[in-house]
């Protein structure tokens, strides 16, 4: 499989049994020190991270504009705007082309990474997610493609970069530089490494907006096991609309929020620190929390009447949340066709066709842009405030160095160019812009901005860049609630309204119908106003804008990981899935090993499937001589004869079935019947018997044997007693390490391998497909025992699918052993088995049954 799942679940075997063994609270302590040191390392990186993309951004960009901005002053006298057009278009595709060729390197560094972050926060390791390479491609190809002057923003991909940096730095080495490794012997699972990816995802929100606590909610809303969303989102609306600043946190989580937050904390601190001393030379003043600032909202004091916002706006507030939620949806839709479209004709071609495609929308994006600013704009009049601004937005002004933010072609003085203004700056002065600029913004200026600019937005999401959709969301969004101001103003009269409120809420209308977060998206928006006041009509806004998208289609982001096929598990199930078992949705047909399997068969198995686990079993062929009477399985006064037309797998179920309706009392006698017949002719002296027994408790039955497509039905489905689970990286390394003893010699004589050594490979365990086992003798045999998970998780075949979906969802597993009443296995369920997808085909076949 391209995609595979991640190990969560703690393996309990011998080698981590003698780690805890050996762990104090002195070691402990140092455990939990080397930990905190992590999270802050990962927090400073993301934010250095957020610190470079932005300030080599904002070069770019004051390099593109100034140059340009001086020609077109020039050529509107001299008639010459055509050379000015050819200049912006060599700045965009130069630096377009320069992304396209990142994303050719590593594909992964392509959009803006949160699908794939999802995906494994969910427990599904998407390949080269997490690399470094990917990180460079990143960094360098968004920095790139926001130059470019495509409308795609930086802060999504910084939740990317942020995962990166805190999947690689607790690591300590890469695959990129194979020669540098050092031996850093802690955090060597992949349970570590989804706390610190969750921490490194946090960082790159609090980077993004300067949101630490919207950081945190974003990691556990999507990363968390226990998180109960449902739950949460009461209590959030309850303490907004008690205006409590406060967020209770609704149900215990698995992640432990004080390191997410601390993390998050360190990054906005870092940035924060850096941005304000370069940019204002104030060091350690603290006045730009985040790549994206939304500025201080606040009335004029001249203006009496003005409010921010009032019980009446909250009707109008809801209005735009369903046109919001109607246009998001839209939005998705046309990307789903997009991307279908790309993934039917543009990906199977060579790769130069998709540095083609990213060419041709930089050049449409170039035109319209251009065009519009200089043709389809109105020349509006500047109010005496307007020149000037609120405290907020003439520092953010004097941070843009590109003359001014306000653009004036031609239009004379005292009036500015609407369209150029929002057009001909970079996106985050044009929402700027749209939040507190006094002047105002013609109707027909604002419609027309917002289809070019949506419709524009919308061709380039997928296309082969780095590219986030937080900014080009708010600033469409923007500009629509700058339009319903508007028209509520100039065409109803209500005179009250504050233009930058409807704004910020038409932002938040547009992004929560695209991308249909919830509980982090009113935090992080609450967080980047610095006004807690906007806490319930933002909430409001966005709740209804989910409701109605979720009406017509998903959010964008899990579009698109419905697009690559991977197997996401959903919060919970459908009430109607109950009607469904364990045993219905197992997948019956194993592959297993014995607790004593010749080296042979080990190689064979694990060369001629791509299974991640097998169960390690031994047969009862006591049981199966009581099951087994000529052609009858009887159990219970349950009869059914073996016939070729059942399949494989339907035999095993109605085993399962039978097994699991066995009576205590009937149980009891089968136990005693084969306990009696198993003793021996002569007794032994109990003692020698237990030291016999030390080192062999599992007994040594047909270790020249595994599985073979040969064997009959009944060899296949025989009764087998389920003693644990060992991984194929946990095979892999003991045949790599010689781990084995001869048939002459104990168990006890096999080498033995520490923690360390078995987690030694990790990430990257070794191919079996790759390695030289000449060495070896085939008729060497594997202890297992010693380094099988001897107690995981287990359902019985009863189990109803909600259970077994709460149980594998929360626990964070990779495989769940279906067990019956007598200890034996009978099936085991995967992700797969779980999907939205199987369970509804799985549930057309009980109705079909019925």
């Amino acid at each position: 499989e391209k995609e595979s799942s991640l190990d969560y679940d703690r393996c309990i075997n011998d080698p981590y049994l003698e780690v805890l063994e050996t762990m104090d609270n002195k070691k402990g302590r140092k455990y939990e020190a080397v930990k905190w040191m992590m999270v802050f390392a990962i927090g400073v990186c993301t934010g250095l991270v957020g610190l470079f993309v932005d300030f080599f951004v904002r070069l770019f960009t004051q390099l593109k504009f100034g140059v340009v901005q001086t020609s077109v002053e020039e050529c509107s006298q001299k008639g010459c705007l055509a050379l000015s057009l050819l200049e912006l278009l060599g700045f965009n595709l130069t630096f377009v082309f320069l992304a396209s060729l990142l994303v050719l390197i590593e594909p992964v560094a392509a959009g803006s990474g949160i699908p794939e972050i999802k995906c494994y926060l969910n427990g599904v390791k998407v390949p080269g997610i997490v690399r470094l390479r990917t990180l460079l491609c990143k960094v360098f190809g968004v920095l790139f493609s926001v130059a470019g002057g495509l409308f795609v923003g930086k802060e999504g991909p910084m939740i990317h970069s942020g995962a990166v940096v805190g999947a690689g730095l607790p690591q300590f080495q890469s695959i990129s530089l194979r020669k540098i490794q050092f031996n850093f012997p802690y955090f060597r699972s992949d349970r570590d490494k989804r706390d610190f990816v969750s921490a490194g995802a946090a960082a790159g929100v609090a980077a993004a907006f300067g949101a630490p606590i919207g950081g945190t909610l974003f990691s556990l809303e999507e990363g968390s096991s226990f998180w109960n969303q449902g739950l949460t989102w009461k209590v959030v609306r309850s303490t907004c609309s008690e205006a409590s600043p406060k967020l209770a946190t609704a149900s215990k989580t698995k992640l432990d929020i004080s390191y997410v937050l601390f993390c998050s904390m360190s990054a906005t601190f870092t940035l924060n620190f850096f941005r304000s001393g370069i940019q204002f030379g104030s060091w350690g003043s603290f006045q730009l929390p985040g790549l994206l600032n939304f500025g201080e909202f606040k009335c004029s004091d001249s203006d009496k009447k003005c409010h921010l916002w009032t019980a009446m706006d909250l009707g109008f507030f809801v209005v735009m949340g369903v046109i919001g939620g109607l246009l998001g949806a839209t939005f998705n839709c046309l990307n789903k066709r997009l991307a279908k479209y790309r993934m039917r004709n543009v990906h199977p071609k060579p790769k130069l066709v998709r540095v083609l495609e990213s060419l041709l929308v930089s050049v449409v994006t170039t035109v319209v842009v251009f065009t519009a600013s200089m043709v389809l704009g109105e020349c509006r009049q500047m109010s005496a405030s307007g020149q000037i601004g609120n405290d907020s937005f003439q520092l953010q002004v004097s941070s843009e160095d590109v003359n001014s933010s306000i653009k004036t072609f031609f239009c004379p003085n005292e009036t500015y160019n609407d369209m150029a203004t929002l057009f001909f700056n970079p996106q985050e002065s044009a929402i700027l812009q749209l939040f507190h600029q006094d002047g105002t913004f013609s109707p027909v200026t604002l419609a027309l901005f917002f289809v070019l600019y949506f419709l524009l937005a919308c061709w380039t999401y997928g296309i082969s860049v780095p590219s986030g959709l937080f900014v080009p969301s708010l600033l469409c969004g923007a500009a629509f609630g700058r339009l319903v101001a508007n028209v509520l103003k100039s065409y109803i009269g209500l005179g009250h309204i504050y233009s930058g409120t409807f704004a910020l809420i038409g932002a938040a209308a547009f992004l929560g119908g695209v991308v249909r977060m919830t509980i982090s998206l009113t935090v992080i928006l609450i967080e980047s106003t610095n006004e807690i006041t906007y806490g319930l009509p933002i909430m409001i806004t966005l709740m209804v804008a989910k409701w109605t998208g979720d009406f017509f289609n998903k959010g964008i982001y899990d579009i698109h990981v419905g697009l690559r096929g991977v197997p996401l598990l959903e919060w919970e199930t459908e009430a109607e899935m109950d009607k469904l078992r364990a045993s219905d949705i197992m997948e019956p047909n194993l592959t297993y090993v014995y607790p004593h399997t010749r080296i042979q068969s080990l190689v064979s198995i694990l060369r001629t499937t791509v299974h991640h686990a097998f169960p390690v079993v031994t047969e009862n062929r006591g049981n199966e001589k009581e099951f087994m009477k000529g052609n009858q399985l009887i159990s219970n006064n349950i009869r059914f004869k073996k016939s070729s037309i059942l399949t494989r797998a339907g035999e095993q179920r109605r085993r399962s079935q039978s097994m699991k309706s066995y009576p205590s009392s009937e149980l009891r006698n089968v136990c005693d019947e084969h306990l009696a017949s198993e003793e021996p002719a002569e007794k032994e002296d109990l003692l020698q018997q237990m030291l016999e027994r030390r080192y062999t408790p599992y007994p040594n039955l047909y270790p020249d044997q595994s599985p073979s497509e040969d064997w009959t039905m009944e060899e296949r489905f025989r009764p087998l007693t389920f003693h644990g689970l060992i991984l194929r990286s946990q095979l892999v390394t003991l045949l790599v390490r010689g781990v084995c003893y001869s048939e002459n010699q104990s168990s006890a004589s096999q080498p033995r391998l520490s923690y360390a050594e078995m987690a030694e490979d990790y990430p990257r365990y070794p191919d079996i497909h790759d390695l030289d086992l000449t060495l070896l003798n085939p008729r060497m045999i594997v202890d297992v025992t010693p380094y099988m998970n001897p107690s995981p998780f287990t359902v019985s075949p009863n189990t109803h699918v909600s259970q077994v979906f709460n149980l594998f969802r929360t626990m964070g597993l990779r495989h769940l052993p279906v067990v019956n009443a007598v200890g034996e296995i009978v099936g085991i369920i995967t992700r797969h088995n779980l999907t939205y997808e199987f369970l509804q085909a799985r549930l057309r076949q009980h109705y079909q049954t019925i």
